[in-house]
């Protein structure tokens, strides 16, 4: 059975930093493209992130580009997101996701089969 469990969330200031892990369990981790994706209640989801199978590569939403980053260690099956010069429009429920498929070039994901259960960053002074 394939599970996927975020944790890192909280509640910080504008302007501040935090790191989201995933720990990804029943599947080859490193034979997958991941994502991160975030959602705000009565909006629908936004594509954050998404990492190459071997970490070589990432991509990003213009939303977050160069405040965030992407990164996994396929050792630990784990998939990081670093948040950083963090905005009240980040606040947000944090997804990892494994996408069923995506755009070859960019990482972008078409479709999903597997999603954690969230966790809740908070940006607020």
């Amino acid at each position: 059975e394939v599970q996927l469990a975020e944790s890192g969330g909280g509640l910080v200031q504008p302007g501040g930093s935090l790191t989201l892990s995933c720990t990804a369990s029943g599947f080859t981790f490193h034979n997958y493209v991941m994502t991160w994706v975030r959602q705000v209640p009565g909006k629908g989801r936004e594509w954050v992130g998404s990492v190459s199978n071997d970490g070589g590569s990432t991509s990003y939403a213009d939303s977050v580009k160069g405040r965030f980053t992407i990164s996994r260690d396929n050792l630990k099956n784990t998939l990081y997101l670093r948040l950083n010069s963090l905005k009240t429009d980040d606040t947000a429920m944090y997804y990892c996701a494994r996408p069923s498929a995506y755009n070859g070039r960019t990482y972008y994901p078409l479709d999903f089969d597997s999603w954690g259960q969230g966790t809740q960053v908070t940006v607020s002074s």
